[in-house]
């Protein structure tokens, strides 16, 4: 529906047809036409037919009389044409001054047929509208045969008569116009109602849709048992609800597990500001300052964290990319690793170069330290391998695997499979689930499988970058 804005009025609606008028009209006049071609070419065809049939027995009955003539006379001529003369024909023999020297019928015994004069085996046709010369108004097909007698040329002239094969046509051509309104008729009521069941069932499908709220996502349209497009606008109906559903149980238990996350440092946070409020001495407030600050810092990574992985969600994270290092980022990262960690890190650094955003490679790779580092026993191992194509990065710790049912859950968001382990060592249960996004964001990929000594490993696979050259030495850097 189009609005029409006129100066100083309101804007007001302006329809259009809807389907089932457009399918309709659409079809009917695709069928006018149709027919009306059709229906010409019908007539034409037909009267070039029935002209051709009437213009091959003149030519027979012409050449026969020729024949008759040319070998036993005009006299065994006019014979043969007396004898044989065939109803809606006339026959004349005529000489070389256009007088008739023998006649089928009395009737044109006096006067010429036509004025045709061809030569000796040539033959001329004419139409004429009627025969004044025996008050004959019917259209006439004349044919006019030159043949030579004793030396002296004569034309054998036959007029058949075509008013029936025009009567024929003109009947073809008012059945036709009469019965093309009946068909129209016909045609557009069959599509109205073909389309009207179609749409009926696309309007049941719209009216089960129009139920379904944000409160209840979990209704489905019916699908109808059509094997037809119907069925597969239901299905995939059905399927859009299913994602609509499942991103909103996402949503909801997201919200939920930001709002239980957020609670417990705003708690302390709380609390530890009542109790300092109520020391007049100062002296709570210096002995909660670490606490408070330990919290804040946590809920202001929690959030950062939390706005990462919106950004990566909303495709509005930008990438500054670039051709990257892994070998340096890796290296950095693990300096840094080894400043805090107490475990053993060994590492086995290719030169492997990839398009990335730096900073965001960084965070990907430092998550993913952090979690190794959270669960390893007393080892954490770092392998880089290149090819031309892809450069993957392997960080295994000797800490128990992930379980097989969990390594695709793991890099969802809040998901801990040990809660109590990593609440108290700092987890937020986000650190996976934004290095998924981020490797997903960078087309790269990043998975959870057992290290060749039974132990954890998280492998990350890049592509490499276009101008990327290859060494053939590494470095080995071990704590």
């Amino acid at each position: 529906m189009d609005t029409v804005r006129m100066p100083g009025a309101r804007a007001l609606p302006r329809t259009r047809w809807g389907v089932r008028k457009r399918a309709t009209a659409t079809a009917v006049v695709v069928v006018a036409a149709g027919l009306l071609v059709g229906g010409l070419i019908l007539l034409v065809l037909l009267q070039t037919s029935l002209v051709a049939a009437a213009e091959a027995a003149a030519r027979g009955e012409a050449e026969e009389v020729a024949g008759q003539v040319s070998a036993h006379g005009v006299d065994e001529g006019r014979r043969f044409i007396e004898s044989a003369a065939h109803s809606g024909q006339y026959v004349q023999i005529l000489d070389p001054q256009g007088s008739v020297l023998a006649s089928s019928v009395p009737a044109v015994a006096a006067t010429s047929l036509t004025g045709l004069r061809p030569e000796a085996g040539q033959t001329l046709t004419q139409d004429v509208p009627g025969l004044p010369s025996i008050g004959d108004d019917d259209e006439f097909l004349i044919v006019a045969l030159g043949v030579r007698d004793k030396g002296v040329l004569h034309t054998v002239a036959v007029a058949a008569t075509i008013q029936v094969e025009a009567d024929t046509l003109a009947t073809v051509a008012w059945f036709a116009l009469g019965a093309m309104p009946l068909l129209l008729v016909l045609v557009g009521a069959a599509v109205w109602t073909l389309v009207g069941r179609s749409l009926r069932q696309v309007d049941t499908i719209r009216g089960q849709v129009a139920m379904i709220s944000a409160r209840r996502l979990d209704g489905r349209v019916e699908v109808p048992p059509t094997a037809d497009e119907i069925q597969a606008l239901a299905q995939t109906m059905n399927q859009m609800l299913d994602r609509l559903e499942a991103a909103d149980v996402e949503q909801r238990r997201f919200i939920s597990d930001a709002s239980h996350e957020l609670r417990s440092p705003l708690t302390t946070l709380s609390a530890g500001l009542e109790i300092a409020a109520a020391d007049p001495t100062g002296r709570t407030w210096e002995e909660m300052k670490p606490v408070l600050a330990g919290e804040t810092a946590r809920m202001r990574y929690l959030v950062e964290d939390l706005l990462t992985l919106a950004k990566t969600n909303d495709g509005a994270l930008h990438l500054k990319m670039t051709d990257v290092d892994l070998d340096d980022v890796l290296h950095d990262e693990i300096t840094r690793l080894r400043s805090t960690s107490r475990h053993r890190i060994e590492a086995r650094l290719e030169p492997a170069r990839v398009t990335g955003d730096a900073h965001r490679l960084a965070q990907v790779i430092r998550n993913v330290l952090d979690n190794a580092d959270r669960h390893a026993e007393s080892r954490i191992t770092v392998q880089v391998q290149s090819s031309e194509v892809q450069a993957t990065i392997s960080i295994d710790n000797d800490g128990p695997p992930v379980p097989v049912l969990d390594r695709k859950r793991i890099f969802e968001r809040f998901v801990r499979l040990d809660e109590s382990r990593s609440r108290e060592r700092g987890g937020t249960g986000l650190g996976l689930a934004i290095a998924a996004a981020l490797m997903a964001a960078h087309h790269g990929s990043i998975g959870a499988s057992v290290a060749p000594d039974g132990g954890c490993r998280f492998e990350l696979v890049f592509r490499r970058a276009a101008n990327a050259v290859r060494t053939p030495t590494g470095k080995d850097i071990a704590r």
